[in-house]
């Protein structure tokens, strides 16, 4: 009986992961109004486009903490909090509007044996970014909070798997043990100048002056880095733009409400040593967005540069998986 009993606890454990890559359905409603914005409107200091919530009846979807393109045609990868990417297409209609995540598969990630990772304390993934070698994307990189690390991910046609292997970080970063620790990974484009360098921030940790601690990993590029947010909310991810300039995801929770706030951060404040605060792009709260974690930038077909902010349900059927999209105006919104 006790051996039955521990195969049957390890069977339905198991079960949060799948075994191997399985497709999975998922069905959108699209989104057309934000802040009382209609589509195209601007919103504070961006455009929206658009966005659909993501449902699927399958337990393995959901938890979506980190987003990145992998590739053209709309190729993405997510990272979800019991160690799993997501992978699939966003896919958009005639007008350029996003309506649906197609050719969605699941899969365990793996640890430096090629195993699946063993515990919920080791899956916990919280940011991704696509790493690039001479323009072409080789692999992503994966930032994990309770056990905090950062590892890379092969890539084949866009989609991440094999063993991991592991990407070396300070000693303080590491030994960080808890669920407000390594929230965001980003990678800086070719036309910054810190370019190739990852960037680390911390969603719980703070110096001295209160401001939350990161690091820049690089060749000449490393060291210490903070960051400054508004204190009602916490960076959740960082992504860059294609001048290099930063975009900080923050998010804040209230009585199970959530607000938001996207800062962008210039070029030339993102350096080891410095202090980084940003403006205000964009602030939300209330049933416009839910519990916002995941970013990514891409450029669309009329060279317009988009912003898509993501939610994390937590696996939870009263929270919401949101894929929302901005546009970013070459000069600013005048109201």
């Amino acid at each position: 009986m006790r051996l039955l009993l521990a195969v049957g606890i390890a069977a339905l454990l198991a079960g949060i992961q799948p075994a191997a890559a399985a497709e999975v359905t998922v069905s959108a409603v699209q989104i057309t109004r934000f802040k009382d914005s209609a589509l195209d409107q601007g919103v504070d200091k961006l455009i929206w486009r658009g966005g659909i919530a993501l449902v699927s009846q399958e337990d393995t979807f959901g938890g979506l903490s980190g987003l990145t393109f992998t590739g053209a045609d709309g190729l993405v990868v997510f990272v979800s909090d019991r160690g799993n990417f997501v992978s699939g297409r966003l896919a958009y209609d005639d007008a350029g509007r996003l309506f649906g995540l197609l050719g969605v598969s699941i899969e365990a990630m793996r640890n430096s044996k090629g195993d699946p990772l063993p515990r919920q304390y080791a899956r916990d993934a919280e940011a991704v970014d696509t790493v690039y070698r001479d323009g072409v994307p080789v692999a992503v990189r994966v930032g994990f909070e309770h056990l905090t690390r950062v590892a890379d991910f092969a890539l084949a046609n866009g989609v991440p798997g094999g063993p991991a292997r592991e990407v070396a970080i300070p000693d303080w970063l590491s030994g960080l043990r808890s669920n407000e620790s390594l929230e965001s990974v980003c990678i800086a484009p070719p036309g910054s100048p810190i370019a190739g360098s990852t960037l680390l921030l911390t969603e719980g940790e703070l110096d001295a002056d209160g401001n939350h601690r990161g690091w820049l990993l690089g060749q000449k590029d490393k060291g210490p880095v903070s960051y400054r947010s508004s204190g009602a909310t916490k960076p959740t991810e960082c992504a860059f733009l294609p001048n290099g300039d930063l975009l900080v995801l923050e998010r804040g929770v209230s009585f199970l409400t959530f607000s938001m706030a996207l800062r962008r951060v210039p070029a030339a404040e993102v350096r080891a040593g410095n202090v980084m605060a940003g403006e205000v792009l964009l602030t939300a709260g209330g049933g416009e967005v839910d519990n916002m974690e995941s970013m990514a930038v891409y450029t669309a077909p009329d060279g317009e540069t988009r912003i898509v902010i993501g939610s994390d349900n937590n696996f939870n059927d009263w929270q919401r998986s949101l894929l929302l999209e901005f546009g970013l105006p070459e000069a600013p919104i005048r109201r």
